[in-house]
C-alpha cells in the first residue's frame, strides 16, 4: 500500500482509514531493493545476523484471489532473487508453501477458511524447529512457554493465597531463566 500523505510504501495500517492508502502491486525488483535495504540496515546493527525469510501462509483475499496469488508470487520471487545475490546467511523457510501444498485441506484452516488453525500453526512451527532450532534449546523453549502461559493466566481470585504463591513461583522461574540464559521477560 502507498500512504497518500507521505507517498511512502507501507504495510496497511488498520488504525488509519483505508481511503488514505492506494493499493499497488510492487514489481519483483522494487521488493528486492526494499529487502536489500532492510538487510543492510539490520546488518549495520548486527553484522553477524542470519536472516530467515518466510511468506505468511495467510491469504489476503479481500484484494481478490488472483491479486493475492500475484502479490505472493512477487514476494517469493524477490526473496529468492535477494538470497541468490547475498552472502549466504539469508535463507527462506517455506511456511506459505507448507500451508498451500502440505496442509492444503480445509481441516487445517479456521472457520474463516483464511487463517491456519492451531494444528497447522503447530505443524509449521515443528517444521521450522526441525530445521532451524538447536535441540539443546527445546527445553528452554518449553520453560519460556510455561512462563508465558503463567503470565497470560487470568486468575479467578487474584488475591487468594494460592494465586499469590503461584506468582511467587512464576517470578522465581523467570529469574532462573533470565540468569541462566540471558532471557528478558
Amino acid at each position: 500500500y502507498r500512504f497518500i500523505e507521505t507517498d511512502c510504501i507501507v504495510g496497511n495500517c488498520h488504525k488509519i482509514p483505508q481511503k488514505k492508502f492506494l493499493k499497488e502491486l510492487l514489481s519483483v525488483d522494487e521488493i528486492t531493493a526494499s529487502l536489500q535495504n532492510m538487510c543492510a540496515l539490520i546488518k549495520d546493527v548486527k553484522p553477524t545476523v542470519h536472516i530467515i525469510f518466510t511468506v505468511s501462509p495467510v491469504r489476503h483475499l479481500k484484494d481478490g484471489f488472483v491479486e493475492n496469488s500475484q502479490s505472493k508470487a512477487h514476494l517469493i520471487s524477490a526473496i529468492h532473487q535477494l538470497i541468490g545475490s547475498l552472502s549466504g546467511v539469508e535463507v527462506y523457510f517455506p511456511s506459505y508453501e507448507i500451508m498451500m501444498d502440505d496442509l492444503r485441506e480445509y481441516r487445517f484452516y479456521n472457520f474463516d477458511m483464511i487463517h491456519p488453525n492451531e494444528t497447522a500453526i503447530n505443524y509449521i512451527w515443528e517444521q521450522f524447529q526441525h530445521v532451524w532450532i538447536d535441540e539443546k534449546t527445546i527445553p528452554i523453549q518449553k520453560d519460556v512457554a510455561t512462563i508465558q502461559r503463567g503470565l497470560a493466566h487470568k486468575p479467578f481470585n487474584p488475591n487468594s493465597d494460592q494465586h499469590q504463591q503461584f506468582l511467587i513461583d512464576l517470578n522465581q522461574k523467570v529469574k532462573v531463566l533470565e540468569k541462566n540464559h540471558n532471557i528478558k521477560f
